[in-house]
């Protein structure tokens, strides 16, 4: 079980909301986010409600203040709770659209794309097995970009409004 508390001021001050379940929409308990205490689980977070816009990716911890997850903004309006994943992670990755060009398969977290794959851009990718994050910058930095096995043709399909990826890692549950 996860549980995900939202405070409205930096530094865990001001109106607060404890969550524990996927919410689609958080707009009714607070107005901004300025800090987030995780207790337990990992959680997907998104600027818009529905699970639009930026998307954010926390583990267990203290974030006192939105730049400390990376946030573009004090807008969170809704947050997914992760499934637990026990077993292998594999995702492969394409130069190409529709699993074209040059493929390369990873088990492990890359935290330089371009140093593994010899590309920066990913244009479409297969994950096979457990979920990962792709970040936009090299070393786990910049847009963040949530995904769940399935496969995904273009990355748009993903949620991307290009297809730079600096960086990707497993999201393995800490608990």
């Amino acid at each position: 079980m996860g549980k995900i508390i939202f405070y409205e001021d930096k530094g865990f001050q001001g109106r607060s909301y404890e969550c524990s379940n996927d919410c689609t929409d958080l707009s009714s308990y607070f107005n901004r986010c300025n800090s987030i205490r995780v207790e337990n689980g990992n959680w997907v977070l998104y600027e818009f409600p529905n699970y639009k816009g930026h998307q954010y990716y926390l583990r267990r911890g203290e974030y006192p203040d939105f730049q400390q997850w990376m946030g573009f903004n004090d807008s969170i309006r809704s947050c997914h709770l992760t499934p637990q994943h026990r077993g292998p992670f594999i995702i492969k990755v394409y130069e190409k659209e529709d699993f074209k060009g040059q493929m390369m398969e990873f088990t492990e977290d890359c935290p330089h794309v371009f140093e593994q794959f010899h590309y920066n851009d990913i244009h479409s990718c297969n994950v096979l097995d457990g979920q990962w994050v792709f970040y936009e910058e090299p070393n786990f930095r910049g847009r963040q970009y949530y995904l769940r096995p399935g496969e995904y043709r273009r990355y748009n399909d993903w949620g991307a409004m290009n297809s730079r990826v600096g960086s990707f890692r497993r999201v393995q549950h800490v608990y």
